[in-house]
């Protein structure tokens, strides 16, 4: 075959692989989060999306010879699956990287958390994509995330022809996808005893699902922030919850009343959370919004929608406070007549 012939036959499978849909692989597809992404890419008609089940084995599911154009990676931040099969944020990345070497990927998107900033009470509001990654050492979950990114940097910087995005939401929350993690962190801003509440963030699965298809559209690399605009002050979230008044205490004694309501389950916080609803963690959106993304949901109506209103949250202010009120003054009450009754029994 002459040079000329073989020139010719390159060109043409080169405009042949530039006019076929781009193969996109999505790990933890079937999550709420999942199968929006999935949903949305395939709406585009433009990408043959290929879906990795939870609990495969086998986590490149591709013909030997086939190349994978962009590898999605949402398994890692997906909290619940993980928790209820005990298993470490890492755990599978290692094989996916290696798929991806396998089968050629050029562009790798990764989900983690802004949960890898770490909550401090020194960290600069807003945290941008520039700030150092310092998760608290008691929660696991973002120490694994901090390290999946890692992994995930090593691979795109091995080869020059190689690039990765990593994408930091805040607590995504929708009425069909709001996990267990994202429950606790709810319900704890806003609940503290001691001092002031610090504001927090809720960004809704939609928006971070239209994050992610952008991200593959425009191949974007680097590190992006997915976050509504602003933030939610900690009494908004008290009242959003729907908690009722409580009394402020000194920081140690609402430290150990803490300790006491997670020890016998009543408190809805893990010990290697409390610190994120402690210390400010808020990021900025900017660098993403300068891509083309913008928010759709703002962060009260994502709260709304991704917990359970209580029945007391939809009672006027002074019918809430008429009824605190009564319950203290029955309380009160109730105890007089306890002691009443106690003075009569010793005499």
């Amino acid at each position: 075959m002459s040079l000329d012939v073989a020139n010719e036959n390159r060109a043409h499978a080169d405009a042949e692989a530039d006019r076929r849909p781009k193969v996109v692989l999505v790990t933890g597809a079937s999550w709420p989060l999942g199968r929006r992404v999935v949903q949305r890419l395939r709406a585009t008609g433009s990408f043959d999306v290929r879906e990795i089940e939870r609990g495969r084995s086998e986590l490149i599911d591709l013909a030997e010879h086939e190349d994978c154009d962009v590898i999605v990676h949402l398994a890692p931040g997906d909290h619940d699956a993980l928790a209820s099969r005990g298993r470490s944020a890492v755990v599978g990345t290692p094989e996916v990287l290696d798929g991806a070497t396998r089968h050629r990927t050029r562009h790798f998107v990764l989900l983690s958390s802004a949960m890898v900033y770490g909550a401090w009470p020194n960290n600069p509001v807003p945290l941008t994509e520039d700030a150092a990654l310092r998760p608290d050492f008691g929660f696991a979950f973002a120490r694994q995330l901090a390290t999946v990114e890692q992994m995930v940097d090593d691979w795109g910087r091995s080869e020059a022809s190689r690039s990765t995005c990593i994408l930091r939401p805040v607590p995504a929350m929708a009425a069909d996808g709001t996990s267990s993690l994202v429950r606790a962190l709810a319900a704890g801003m806003g609940g503290r005893l001691g001092e002031d509440d610090v504001p927090a963030q809720f960004l809704h699965l939609d928006d971070l699902a239209a994050a992610v298809v952008l991200v593959v559209e425009r191949g974007l690399s680097g590190v992006y922030n997915v976050a509504p605009d602003g933030h939610v002050p900690g009494s908004r979230v008290r009242s959003l919850w729907g908690m009722a008044p409580r009394l402020r205490l000194p920081d140690r004694v609402a430290e150990v009343v803490a300790d006491l309501r997670w020890r016998f389950q009543r408190g809805p916080i893990p010990p290697g959370l409390r610190p994120y609803v402690r210390s400010p963690w808020l990021v900025s959106n900017g660098r993403l919004r300068a891509e083309g993304w913008a928010p759709t949901v703002t962060n009260e109506q994502s709260f709304v929608e991704g917990t359970e209103a209580k029945w007391w949250t939809m009672l006027t202010p002074k019918r809430r406070q008429e009824l605190a009120l009564g319950g203290m003054i029955a309380t009160i009450v109730a105890a007089l007549i306890g002691v009443t009754v106690w003075w009569r029994r010793r005499s």
